[in-house]
């Protein structure tokens, strides 16, 4: 075992606030790590959808202090996929090998090393297996955030390049076009897309003109604008989101409604 300073851990699940599940994790890592902080980044992920998990965490990691990241969207619990610790310049990332961790991993620089979870001596006992981020993820994250164990002591060493990924759409560009995808709907009803502001200027588009959006069979003429103040209330406006992609909003409304669209729809954008 060794020791170091405490490491703060963030956390986020699709557990929800309707259950004692989330206060049962915080509970286990009081009991473990005391002295660490909890962060919790988002609970209300959709229930077993790895990919909005990861797109939450690849948009918030960057401005969670350096430490622990306990994830857990596990749709896998109790089969064969693997829990695992991933050592990243950042820090640990704690999680189930199902592609969760893996946007977030490659966004601060890549993993040096994982480790499979496996040693009993740092799990809960339990005679079923469907609290796994209580009894696996959390004591795992809770132990390295409080600099009680090396991540080797967890278990077994294995190749990151073999960890599970996951393949985010990208987006399709030419000559006044741009084809993308909605990503999140966030509680606003603003539409992130995974279209860029450089997407565009390579399309030959910019702040300031109008552009048309396409979804489905519908098109609409949407100013492209630095703030919601620019159009009046009530009008669909297109702008550069707090992670610096496109996204499509309503001043006092929602574009979700508005454009009729939600995560994983096309979308179009042209000059």
């Amino acid at each position: 075992m060794t020791s170091g300073a405490p490491r703060p851990i963030t956390f986020l699940s699709d557990f929800g606030w309707d259950d004692e599940f989330v206060g049962v994790v915080h509970g286990v890592i009081a009991t473990l790590a005391p002295m660490c902080r909890v962060i919790d980044l988002n609970h209300r992920v959709p229930r077993g959808d790895v990919r909005s998990g990861a797109l939450t965490l690849l948009r918030g990691i960057q401005y969670m202090p350096p430490g622990v990241l306990l994830a857990v969207v596990d749709p896998g619990v109790g089969t064969s996929r693997r829990a695992v610790v991933v050592e990243t310049p950042w820090g640990y990332m704690v999680g189930p090998d199902n592609g969760l961790l893996s946007p977030a991993v490659a966004l601060v620089g890549g993993a040096t090393r994982a480790f499979s979870v496996e040693n009993p001596d740092v799990m809960l006992p339990a005679r079923g297996r469907t609290f796994e981020g209580r009894d696996r993820f959390a004591p795992a994250a809770a132990v390295l955030a409080a600099g009680e164990a090396d991540p080797h002591e967890l278990g077994p060493q294995v190749d990151p390049h073999a960890l599970e990924p996951l393949l985010l759409p990208l987006s399709d560009v030419s000559d006044g076009h741009v084809e993308g995808q909605a990503w999140w709907v966030d509680t606003f009803g603003n539409v992130q897309t995974n279209i860029s502001p450089e997407d565009l200027e390579e399309a030959g588009m910019s702040q300031g003109q109008d552009v048309a959006v396409r979804v489905g069979l519908m098109k609409y003429r949407v100013p492209w604008v630095g703030s919601y103040a620019e159009v009046a209330e009530g009008r669909p406006l297109m702008h550069i989101d707090s992670v610096g992609l496109m996204a499509l909003a309503v001043r006092g409304g929602r574009a979700d409604e508005h454009f009729t669209l939600g995560a994983g729809t096309s979308v179009v954008i042209t000059s």
